[in-house]
């Protein structure tokens, strides 16, 4: 059965945004951030999209299972590490990477056979106060790692910036000021740039860059579009018209009645709700494109439907396309209005919608 609702997915615009990348960071190798099935745009398809990355960073062990499965044979960090001797065990034998930030990982790598050496990243607590050793943790931290038997080769080392997507935010000058002098000693391979950082910190790339949203071309920026960074948006969600209604002045739209018209007017329903991740937050004004052409919602996202204003498309019928972001509408704009961030629009489409890839 055909759905209405439909996630089309531009695996093309991926892959510019991955040479965006390397345009930025052209001396550094890039980890391809694909958790949360890929910022919502599916793991696996994504993976392949993206296989001239140099790896792939996922934050559990059954998304990096999934790749292995899918035949990525790339390298794979687990960002958020194991959790125990199992997934210690299963991961060495999958060849994948971890991220250790806690003495908990260190005692279990201490105590653990594997007939397989791991590769791990050492997770430096810059100021995002989330995972990670504190600077007076590191060197202890670190010294246990090196001489870690079950430990492949020298450490790498990782931060993360909390506050890089403002670039008047000087935080991200002090974050990185304290990596460098924390890391430089112990002559490893390093990795602090995300998104933001990639497109403004040229002094943070070091060896490794983890992009994550530009990827699925969004602007890491708060004050920024895609357009304004080269990106190119990947996921288009649209959908239907399936009934047009003609009201009054003063009648009401929706759920709790929040919104009324204010002249005799017509209006469309589409076929797209809270129940397919549009976000029932989304107000009265929201924009939308009713066949390119630019629109709002008005009243209260239902679980299957939303209201659309058809008061300047006297032509629009049922059928017609409405478009809820993609090209000629920015997620950052929708996101805006919702009061959200584009990653939780993005990673909120359900799979009750149609994902469509080319």
């Amino acid at each position: 059965m055909t759905r209405c609702a439909i996630a089309r997915i531009d695996t093309n615009a991926l892959q510019h945004n991955l040479s965006r990348v390397r345009a930025a960071a052209p001396d550094s190798r890039v980890i391809a951030v694909v958790k949360a099935d890929a910022y919502g745009h599916g793991l696996k398809q994504a993976a392949h999209a993206l296989f001239a990355a140099d790896a792939f960073g996922v934050a559990r062990l059954d998304e990096a299972l999934a790749l292995r499965e899918a035949g990525i044979a790339h390298r794979i960090l687990l960002m958020e590490g194991v959790t125990t001797s199992d997934e210690l065990r299963v991961a060495a034998q999958k060849r994948v990477q971890l991220v250790v930030h806690n003495f908990e990982q260190i005692d279990m790598l201490e105590s653990v056979r594997l007939a397989t050496p791991v590769q791990v990243w050492l997770k430096l607590d810059i100021g995002m106060h989330r995972l990670g050793f504190s600077p007076d943790q590191f060197a202890q931290a670190w010294q246990r790692l090196n001489d870690c038997s079950v430990v492949s080769g020298t450490p790498h080392i990782m931060g993360h910036f909390s506050h890089a997507d403002d670039r008047n935010d000087s935080t991200t000058t002090d974050q990185l000021t304290q990596f460098e002098r924390l890391s430089e000693p112990w002559q490893a391979e390093r990795s602090v740039a995300n998104s933001a950082a990639i497109l403004s910190r040229p002094d943070s790339h070091y060896q490794w860059v983890r992009p994550g949203i530009m990827l699925y071309g969004v602007s890491p920026f708060v004050d920024g579009l895609a357009d304004s960074e080269d990106l190119m948006p990947v996921m288009h969600l649209s959908t239907q018209l399936i009934a047009v209604q003609h009201l009054r002045q003063g009648e009401a739209v929706g759920y709790g009645g929040t919104w009324r018209c204010p002249n005799d007017m017509r209006i469309g329903i589409a076929a797209i709700g809270y129940g397919d991740g549009y976000p029932r937050h989304a107000e009265s004004g929201t924009p939308v494109l009713v066949n390119d052409q630019r629109s709002q919602i008005i009243g209260r996202v239902s679980m299957d439907m939303l209201a659309v204003d058809l008061r300047q498309m006297p032509e629009a019928s049922v059928g017609d396309t409405v478009t809820l972001w993609g090209d000629s509408l920015p997620v950052e704009e929708v996101a805006e209005h919702a009061k959200t961030i584009a990653y939780e629009l993005l990673c909120g489409v359900t799979r009750r919608v149609d994902f469509k890839y080319s």
